[in-house]
């Protein structure tokens, strides 16, 4: 039995009846020559050979009475795979836009908590001979880099591979009494004040370091130089201003409103779309940028796109929340969330592609240097310090301010490394790893990328009442990467 950190219990905490946080796994699949294949009993198979290495896949809750404490993890007793294992299909012909419209469909759902939190729907009916399988796990058992380790230990990496050592071999728990949970409870709630003096201990060292940081400066700076009345008078006093300051990108105080910036419904829409790897790289290489900073730039050139035509692009930049893993290789617990986050400004504001790249890239830099001095990589442990019953009331109210509130954030842009060899399933070979990530309260779009093998997988989320169109956006990102492509080799 093993308990549910602060940070994974958050997850479960700020769902409610119209906002769904599990992160999804879209895998595109090339059947093989073999007439006898059928991918759902296949799929089933591989699974059941490896549910002793997917730790994630069998355990569900136990909660706690009351809420006095973060629930528990066991293997469940009850394991029925074909609960899991789902069978869907497109209509003709197959396209990957009618693979987007019921990808959308199925995230749509919240998962059933009396069962282990994931479910996996394998999907035929596509052209080419091709066939899905869409892996949706709730965020509270992993994040997006623990998933990608389990994809691994899903498949394969070669088409002939034979099953596992200890194949099915695992055991159930029974679950712990009422008596036994208050107790841990108990125990728990002594030792929290003594991990919050540790905490602060280790945050102070961060704002110390904070002190002496340029990047976070020049963003107090801009705080304390924003405040009117009197207040402002105070804490202004014997400030210069000067306009003519070349200071960091830094986001913007106030997010400038957008179409989904708005209170999301239960409704999904999804599209995807992949760019080749190899060219991402070389034209950031020529632009002196990194592929986040390339991913950065084409989600903000996307997104100017997407608002011209509509007539709704704000003249300040728009901001992005920026995921940050936490791991460093040999965690003590794998299947947790280790992840915190930064903010980005994205330069939407700026016209020509390659001064976007680089606008881009000084923005990043400035949003790490932010990250660094600041105890942002706290946040996990800090996220288990209060009462967990207080905790959820309090998430749950800021969810609700959040929907009138302006957003702290316009969107979510994440770039997660993927496997960098081939992967297969039973002889099929897997094409393309699509992330498919969760929209809440008030923002309803979210653009995640994947790198597998030799390309960049592009996985965009939205609100589907807030974004119908968002295969446009999809369009528009992928346009924006042929632009700057030509625009950073004609400078050349």
């Amino acid at each position: 039995m093993k308990q549910l950190s602060g940070l994974d219990s958050a997850f479960l905490d700020l769902e409610d009846d119209h906002q769904f946080l599990h992160v999804s796994q879209l895998l595109i699949l090339q059947r093989p020559d073999d007439p006898d294949f059928e991918p759902h009993p296949v799929w089933r198979r591989q699974l059941a050979d490896r549910l002793h290495q997917l730790e994630p896949l069998r355990r569900r809750l136990v909660e706690v009475p009351f809420g006095l404490d973060h629930p528990y993890w066991i293997n469940d007793p009850d394991f029925d795979l074909d609960f899991h294992v789902r069978r869907s299909a497109v209509p003709p012909p197959g396209s990957d836009d009618d693979l987007d419209e019921l990808v959308g469909r199925l995230v749509a759902a919240p998962m059933d908590r009396d069962h282990p939190l994931w479910v996996s729907h394998v999907i035929e009916g596509l052209s080419d001979n091709r066939f899905a399988i869409l892996t949706m796990i709730h965020h509270s058992t992993i994040d997006g880099a623990a998933g990608a380790d389990l994809l691994e230990l899903m498949l394969d990496d070669t088409p002939d591979a034979e099953a596992p050592s200890h194949a099915g071999e695992w055991e159930a728990e029974a679950p712990p009494s009422t008596a036994g949970v208050l107790a841990r409870a108990a125990a728990n709630g002594l030792r929290r004040p003594a991990r919050g003096l540790l905490l602060a201990a280790r945050a102070g060292q961060s704002v110390a370091r904070a002190s002496r940081n340029p990047a976070v400066i020049d963003l107090a700076d801009r705080v304390r130089g924003s405040l009117r009345g009197p207040l402002g008078s105070v804490l202004n006093v014997g400030r210069e201003r000067d306009p003519e300051q070349d200071l960091p990108r830094l986001p913007p105080l106030v997010t400038p409103p957008t179409p989904f910036n708005a209170p999301v419904s239960r409704y999904r829409r999804f599209a995807h779309r992949a760019l080749p790897l190899a060219e991402v790289k070389s034209v950031g290489k020529e632009a002196g940028a990194t592929i986040n900073d390339v991913v950065v730039a084409l989600c903000a050139g996307g997104l100017r796109r997407w608002l011209l035509e509509r007539g709704e692009l704000p003249d300040r930049p728009l901001t992005a929340m920026i995921p940050v893993s936490l791991r460093e290789g040999g965690e003590d617990e794998q299947w947790t969330n280790r992840v915190s986050a930064t903010v980005a400004a994205l330069p939407t504001d700026v016209e020509d592609p390659v001064e976007r790249l680089s606008v881009a890239h000084d923005g990043l830099r400035v949003a790490k240097q932010v990250f660094a001095a600041l105890p942002g990589e706290l946040s996990p442990d800090a996220a288990g310090l209060g009462v967990p019953a207080t905790v959820s009331a309090v998430s749950r109210a800021l969810t609700r301010w959040g929907s009138i509130a302006p957003a702290p954030f316009n969107t979510v842009v994440s770039n997660v490394p993927g496997p960098r060899e081939p992967l297969y399933l039973g002889g099929a070979a897997m094409t393309h790893y699509i992330p498919v990530s969760a929209v809440a309260d008030p923002v309803g779009l979210n653009i995640t990328v994947q790198s597998y093998v030799d390309q960049l997988d592009i996985g965009l989320l939205a609100c589907a009442e807030l974004m119908p169109d968002l295969h446009d956006l999809a369009d528009a990102v992928v346009g924006e990467f042929d632009a700057l492509r030509d625009a950073v080799r004609g400078r050349g």
